[in-house]
Formats: C-alpha cells, structure tokens, sequence
C-alpha cells in the first residue's frame, strides 16, 4: 500500500497546465461573457426606450434596473463585460437624446396633434409656459416662445440626432462612439448655457402663472447636467478599451 507522502522530491514539479473541472477555456469565457451582456442589454434597452418615451418612464425604471443587476451579477461572476461606468453614462446619454428628439420632434412637425396639445400644454401649464403661452399661434405651429423654435429646429437635426449615435457607439465599445460622445457632450454644455440664458431673459414669459416655476424648472432640467458629469470621464478613460 503507497501511503501518501507531503513532501515529494523526486520526480518533476507538476505545473497547472490541465484545466481543473468546471473551469472553462478562453472561447467559452468570450461566448459566455458576450451573452450575459447581450441579455443584460435586452433589458436596459427596453427600460430606455421607455424612459424616452416620457411617460412610460416609470414602466421603464425597473425594467432598465433589471438590466444594471444581470450585468452587475454577470461582473460579479467574472465575467467580461463592458464597464459598469460606460453602460450608464451611455444609456444615460441615449435617454437624453430620445426624450429632446421625441418631445421637440412632437413640438415641430406634429404640433396640432391630440396627443401634443394634450402634453405639450399640459407641461406648459405646470413647468414652462413657453409651451403654453400662444401655442400654435406662429405659422410654423407649436411654442411661440421668443428664441424656443430655432433652438428646437436646430437641435433636433444635429446635436440630440448625433447624441442617440455616439452612444450607440459608445455602448458598442468603439472608438468613435467614444470620439463622437466627448463632442456631442460638449456640445449638451454650450446648449445648458443658451437654455439657461433664454429661459432666463424672458422669464417673464416662461414662469408667470405656472405650477412649478423654479422647483419645476430644477426637477426637469437638473438632468441636463449629464454632460458636465460624463466629460471628466471621457478625457482620462484608457481610450484602448475602445475598439476601432
């Protein structure tokens, strides 16, 4: 009978080159990874696409959540998923640009709808009478608001257009999602300036007889701030993380 010894010296030290049982190899671990994030992704695209639709939002809270905790859970488990910081900066960003390209594209080409005078001069009535005040009173139609129509016209056809895009990209790992997202976040600042601006020159217009005047206007445009938020990220991240 060979009893077993603790120290033995003769013969050559055995080295982990057999895979231990349940351990899996490189392409399992790529396939493995890639399908805990395309399922975490299932959920939190159906959770933004909801938010951005304004009011379903509060259907796509929990949906979008479940999401963030199978790719937390995926993290947890080891395996390589895309970082948790660049799935919410991305997805906040996506938000973003859906809800201002939905609610603004309402506002421009389908103005005398039942659904936007519903929503759009209900929100007039209680955060910003820029919607409110001669609504569909111009020959373009929609807010008369001094300032407001360029602003929604322009945006919507470039800045919240390339928003949607770049964080696509962004999500996708790319490098020019990457690229596209530290210029159309840049962008968002130049925009929060001239909102703020505007909204404050004709404040007159904007908050005389609303609901929520200056408690309306933080509670909606506090969001706004996402791109101040993302920009220190995108200009130290390791841009090789990002494929070309």
């Amino acid at each position: 009978m060979n009893l077993p010894l603790l120290k033995r010296k003769s013969g050559p030290k055995v080295t982990a080159t057999v895979p231990v049982t349940g351990s899996v190899n490189l392409e399992e671990h790529h396939d493995e990874s890639r399908l805990a994030q395309r399922r975490a992704d299932k959920w939190m695209i159906a959770g933004a696409a909801l938010m951005g639709m304004w009011a379903p939002g509060l259907i796509g809270l929990p949906i979008f959540m479940r999401g963030v905790w199978l790719q937390r859970q995926a993290l947890q488990a080891g395996l390589s998923v895309r970082p948790m910081i660049v799935t919410l900066i991305g997805y906040l960003v996506l938000i973003d640009g859906m809800l201002n390209s939905l609610g603004w594209a309402l506002d421009l080409v389908a103005n005398h709808t039942l659904i936007n005078r519903v929503l759009m001069v209900g929100w007039g009535a209680m955060f910003d009478a820029g919607y409110f005040w001669h609504y569909n009173e111009a020959w373009i139609g929609g807010a008369a608001a001094p300032g407001e129509k360029s602003m929604v016209f322009g945006m919507i056809l470039t800045v919240f257009a390339m928003r949607c895009a770049a964080a696509i990209g962004f999500l996708q790992m790319k490098r020019w999602g990457h690229q596209w997202m530290i210029i159309t976040c840049w962008m968002g600042v130049l925009i929060w300036c001239l909102y703020v601006f505007n909204m404050t020159m004709y404040a007159d217009v904007r908050y005389a007889g609303v609901v929520f005047p200056v408690i309306g206007w933080w509670l909606y445009d506090i969001f706004y701030i996402t791109p101040f938020l993302a920009i220190p990220y995108l200009h130290t991240v390791n841009r090789e993380i990002f494929s070309d």
